[in-house]
């Protein structure tokens, strides 16, 4: 996954011996960063910054009008990112409470990020992942699509406070606009929100929507494309192209670049 602050097997960078970046393990799923580093550079660049891979499937000069918003953090960043979601004593991740409306919501004063997206785009596979590094916490992963009915709140040490909101279009919650609407347009304490794509489908009706909320209540936001391992390159590149001309042209608070991360069964990566 290219983005730092979503890499959900992220591992610490720093101390490390001389045999960084050498060896030939392969990779699996909620290893730690550095493990990950010891893989070959071509391998390295494809799980870590994914849009760079792709990028290089660009035929040069063929289209001046098409680019592709690359964002590299540096190995630093992202071993940085990975102590976030590393549970310790010191660094306390845990799953708070669930609320079904607003007013039933923690009253809490650290930062908040939040996810949302369309049943069964793999939004619990992505937070399971991320907290991959903190395996006491549990998030239920079901094969149905709609299993989230509630906006459930997780704890992430100091840092913020992880929101997982019900998927909106097929078997959402009766409530599921007072409930989500009403969170981004009033929550005062947002200060990210997540929004999952299927890169497979592109941007659907239900996900406009979800945009023109974002978009409305003036908030930042990011787009994640998942399950891009589930398309060829091909039809991958044409979607992110599409989908980065819709966010340069129709979006105002959108991050410029798309985050993508893999499906795999279990979880995203």
């Amino acid at each position: 996954m290219a983005a730092h602050r979503l890499r959900p097997c992220v591992g610490r960078l720093f101390g490390m011996g001389p045999e960084l970046g050498s060896g030939r393990r392969a990779y699996s799923a909620f290893q730690a960063f550095t493990e990950v580093l010891r893989l070959p550079s071509k391998q390295l660049t494809k799980l870590v910054f994914p849009l760079q891979e792709l990028h290089g499937h660009f035929v040069p000069g063929s289209r001046p009008d098409l680019h592709l918003n690359i964002f590299h953090p540096s190995l630093e960043d992202i071993a940085r990112a990975e102590s976030f979601f590393t549970a310790s004593a010191r660094n306390r991740i845990e799953y708070l409470t669930s609320a079904v409306r607003l007013d039933h919501a923690p009253d809490l004063r650290r930062p908040e990020v939040c996810f949302i997206g369309r049943s069964n785009v793999g939004k619990s596979s992505l937070i399971k992942a991320l907290f991959s590094l903190a395996p006491e916490v549990e998030v239920r992963v079901s094969k149905k699509p709609g299993h989230t009915k509630k906006i459930n709140f997780y704890k992430v040490g100091k840092h913020f406070t992880l929101v997982d909101m019900p998927g909106y279009g097929y078997r959402a919650p009766e409530d599921f606009v007072d409930m989500v609407e009403t969170y981004l347009k009033e929550r005062k304490n947002l200060m990210r929100t997540f929004l999952l794509v299927d890169s497979v489908v592109g941007i659907q009706k239900a996900d406009s929507i979800a945009i023109e909320m974002c978009e409305e209540f003036a908030l930042p936001y990011v787009m994640v494309l998942t399950k891009i391992d589930k398309s060829s390159k091909g039809h991958l590149l044409k979607q992110v192209l599409q989908i980065q001309k819709f966010v340069d042209t129709k979006t105002q608070g959108c991050f410029p670049q798309l985050f993508p991360v893999r499906y795999s069964r279990t979880t995203i990566r």
